[in-house]
């Protein structure tokens, strides 16, 4: 007698369904809007990405395992799913005024957006090794797509192909370890890994399974840009329009973060010494390069993308302690991180002369006097970047540091330090050029969505002193649904 037919239960994977459906009609719209697709389209999906992220924060906080187990919706993937919306919301909401001046208002750039948030949404909540790789696939060919989206812009057509070969390369380092692992573990799910883990006791896993999580960790270092496998990174950040820059530099990385402490937590929880020791390596060459690689840079967004490898050095140290608190701690610095970048971002769509975007950082020569209060939140951005009290990039590396010094890694978090003293430099240089250098021409005026951006993206760097817990809690109760 045949079994009855039971269907998963769809209402956890509702704000990705709604995603996917948005994403196919807009399709429509866009092609038969011809004059007024990008704006259409470009409204829809901002439309959607809110609906979606109403969903999201209206989703209950215990944990529901759906599609096999192959799909889970808990407290993290909650908090990490709303960083991840925010970010893609704030890069569309930038992209409509520089996409027009270039030429470049395709309708089909907000389509990708969706489609590579529906990507990110999956690896949040990706159960299993299968389900993380069709998520990643996803996220990632959009962004190889969308960062060659000027395909007259010979380094916008570099960005995008040097972005697929090294991604392709990653991709294929991931699935190769997934493979390994499901060989030696005989499941690719994480809950069912993790058993195996814990049953093979004193004598370990096996030698495979540790060579299948060393290539799991390259494929995942990829994707968070850390080194040694970030050299996409700053050409594909200098050579992409600045809006799929924005776009890189906050959205993706808070799911690539989020996918690698779903990784590590839900699957490998019982060899932590071995993963540890991968983590802690990444995160300090990623620290001392952010901090020594951005020093000589004249292009901004370059120097963002080594800002951003440092960035996820830091985020790295609370990911290596293992413990509920460093991972709390991450979750608070990928928090601050988005702010911090995406207020950045807003402030380097706001540099234009002319009608024409200029990158290098002499150009915010004067900016002090011509733009004052672009300058003013620039320089409260950069000094919150640099680590300055009483701004939240402060309280953003205090967490994961004193959660690293609590498990013991006190040469990590002195590493860290360090290295936050030297990254220090480039971003006082900024300040430095904006309020005592000769003054240049003006700025012309910033569009409404770029100066609401950055207006919100201050708010939040300046005044999280004085309300802190809102943050921390929510980060607190983040990490206790993976425990």
């Amino acid at each position: 007698m045949n079994s009855p037919l039971h269907l998963p239960a769809f209402g956890p994977a509702l704000p990705e369904i709604i995603l996917a459906v948005g994403a196919l009609l807009l399709v429509l719209v866009g092609v038969f809007s011809k004059r007024r697709a990008f704006c259409n389209v470009t409204g829809g999906a901002l439309l959607f990405l809110f609906i979606a992220l109403i969903m999201v924060l209206l989703t209950p906080s215990e944990r529901v395992e759906t599609f096999g187990g192959a799909f889970v919706s808990d407290g993290f993937s909650r908090f990490m799913k709303t960083l991840s919306l925010i970010g893609s919301i704030a890069a569309l909401a930038m992209s409509g005024d520089f996409m027009r001046r270039n030429d470049i208002a395709l309708f089909e750039f907000p389509v990708l957006v969706l489609l590579a948030t529906i990507g990110m949404m999956m690896v949040v909540s990706a159960n299993n090794l299968i389900a993380l790789y069709l998520g990643l696939e996803l996220f990632s060919l959009s962004s190889y797509v969308i960062a060659s989206l000027h395909r007259d812009n010979l380094r916008s057509s570099e960005a995008g192909l040097k972005y697929f070969v090294l991604g392709a390369l990653s991709s294929g380092m991931l699935l190769y370890g997934s493979s390994l692992v499901y060989g030696f573990s005989g499941s690719v799910s994480f809950p069912q890994i993790a058993k195996f883990v814990a049953a093979s006791g004193a004598s370990g896993p096996g030698l495979g399974l540790i060579i299948g999580l060393v290539f799991i960790c390259a494929g995942l270092a990829f994707k968070i840009s850390a080194v040694p496998f970030h050299m996409w990174t700053p050409d594909v950040y200098e050579g992409a329009p600045t809006p799929v820059t924005a776009f890189f530099a906050s959205a993706p990385k808070m799911a690539a973060m989020a996918m690698a402490i779903r990784v590590f937590m839900g699957a490998f929880p019982g060899i932590t010494p071995q993963w540890q020791q991968i983590v802690v390596f990444i995160s300090i060459l990623s620290m001392v390069l952010g901090a020594f690689a951005a020093i000589g840079q004249k292009n901004i967004k370059r120097l963002m993308a080594y800002s951003s490898i440092g960035n996820i050095g830091f985020a790295l140290v609370g990911l290596a302690t293992g413990t509920q608190e460093g991972i709390s701690g991450v979750v608070i610095y990928m928090a601050i991180y988005l702010a911090m970048t995406l207020g950045t971002f807003a402030c380097i769509l706001g540099m234009r002369r002319d009608g024409v975007n200029v990158e290098t950082i002499e150009d915010l020569a004067g900016c002090g006097k011509n733009n004052p209060a672009m300058a003013f939140c620039l320089a409260m951005l950069m000094f919150s970047m640099a680590g300055i009290p009483p701004l939240a990039g402060f309280f953003a590396k205090f967490y994961v540091f004193a959660a690293a010094i609590k498990s013991g890694l006190v040469a990590l978090s002195v590493i860290g330090v360090l290295s936050s003293v030297v990254g220090a430099y480039y971003y006082i240089r900024i300040v430095k050029v904006m309020y005592f250098d000769e003054p240049k021409q003006a700025f012309d005026g910033m569009p409404v969505g770029v100066r609401a951006v950055m207006a919100l993206s201050f708010v939040v760097v300046f005044f999280f002193v004085l309300a802190p817990s809102l943050l921390v809690e929510a980060a607190k109760a983040a990490a206790l649904s993976l425990f």
